[in-house]
């Protein structure tokens, strides 16, 4: 087959989107030696990603489309695409360019969630409004839609009204590092590098209200919980309410933030904490969770969402409105050896379901799918 895709993620993005479109690609590429991918991406000095051999990169040509990278990607990749006689075209971040629709190309777009939609007070105005445009377009052209979730899944049937029998769901992978067991030599270089401390809570995600830290730190404090915790994400506005509380409790608690980590170091990370908790208030899928659980961390998260969908039964699952409970649900955790080393033997079994291998395969018949109809 040749397949192409949307790859901006992978070359642009360093976690979310970025780390779903390059887990992808090498998924596939891996599995498929004998097809050709076209990575269709708009360039940048510093690319994120190295191409599978069995890949070619496609961007913008010529001084007016090197200009307007984003005009290129929506309205020039159709054509590009039908003139490398494209078989398939998977959009992997919401969209699909403008056109493709009547090039004979079938096509597939990745849909991860719906989040502007139900906390539209986390949005600006005029991204509610593009994502809108470009989300529900995608969804109507395109051949198959593949949700990365039931709970996704359901809200584009909710929202979109999108026919269910246009839907696949397939659960996205986890990079392979993270079933790798590190040396007690790495985990010692991390903990030197970031002057961290024996014992910590790891918590995973960009610093933003959805992804609910406050409440974390407000449930520790309630429960005189005073484990340090690192925290690994990007950090915005949120950061400083954050700090606010911290500073209020007199600094008992010990909160490390690492925002920029590699997932070489991540994957270290976790098999280093005590326990990873993530209390989201809504995710698409929840890829730390499943990550955590390939590295052998025991996990807590929301009860809400996908989240139970990735953590399966092998995850302990709080309110995530209920600072109290989540502190109550560490605490018990901590002290349970038996319970925590039970959750880390069942997280690996369930992670198993992510793999780059499986959800390769899942893609692969559905690609076909698409190709038959």
């Amino acid at each position: 087959m040749r397949i192409g895709f949307d790859a901006k993620r992978a070359f642009n993005n360093a976690a979310g989107l970025g780390n779903f479109s390059r887990n992808t690609i090498t998924a596939l590429a891996r599995q498929n030696t004998g097809d050709q991918y076209f990575l269709f991406h708009p360039g940048i000095k510093n690319p994120l990603f190295l191409p599978p051999e069995n890949s070619v990169e496609i961007k913008p040509e010529g001084i007016f489309w090197k200009t307007l990278k984003n005009s290129w990607r929506t309205l020039r990749i159709a054509n590009q695409a039908k003139n490398l006689k494209i078989d398939l075209y998977n959009g992997l971040s919401h969209e699909l360019p403008v056109g493709i629709e009547n090039t004979g190309i079938k096509t597939v777009v990745t849909i991860h969630d719906l989040i502007y939609i139900r906390y539209p007070e986390y949005y600006q105005a005029i991204d509610r409004t593009i994502y809108d445009r470009k989300f529900r377009h995608s969804c109507r052209v395109a051949n198959r839609i593949h949700a990365i979730s039931e709970q996704t899944k359901q809200d584009l049937i909710s929202f979109f009204a999108a026919p269910e029998e246009k839907i696949e769901v397939i659960y996205q992978s986890v990079n392979p590092l993270f079933f790798q067991e590190n040396t007690w030599d790495q985990k010692i270089a991390i903990r030197h590098k970031y002057q961290l401390p024996e014992k910590f809570l790891l918590t995973v995600g960009t610093i933003e209200p959805r992804k609910n830290l406050l409440a974390l730190l407000e449930g520790m404090v309630l429960a005189k919980l005073y484990i340090p915790v690192v925290v690994i994400g990007k950090l915005t506005s949120y950061h400083l309410k954050v700090q606010k509380f911290i500073e209020a409790d007199l600094n008992r608690l010990e909160v490390f933030f690492l925002p920029k980590i590699k997932d070489e170091e991540l994957a270290v990370l976790y098999q280093m904490a005590e326990v990873m908790v993530y209390p989201s208030l809504f995710e698409g899928f929840g890829l730390p969770v499943a990550e955590a659980q390939a590295s052998g961390c025991p996990v807590i998260t929301s009860n809400t969402s996908s989240l139970p969908e990735a953590g399966g039964s092998a995850a302990l699952y709080i309110n995530p409105k209920n600072p109290e409970e989540i502190g109550i649900t560490i605490k018990s955790l901590l002290a349970d050896q038996i319970l925590r080393k039970s959750l880390i033997e069942k997280g690996k079994i369930n992670a198993q379901r992510f793999t780059g291998e499986n959800f390769a395969q899942q893609l692969n018949q559905l690609y076909n799918s698409v190709l038959n109809d």
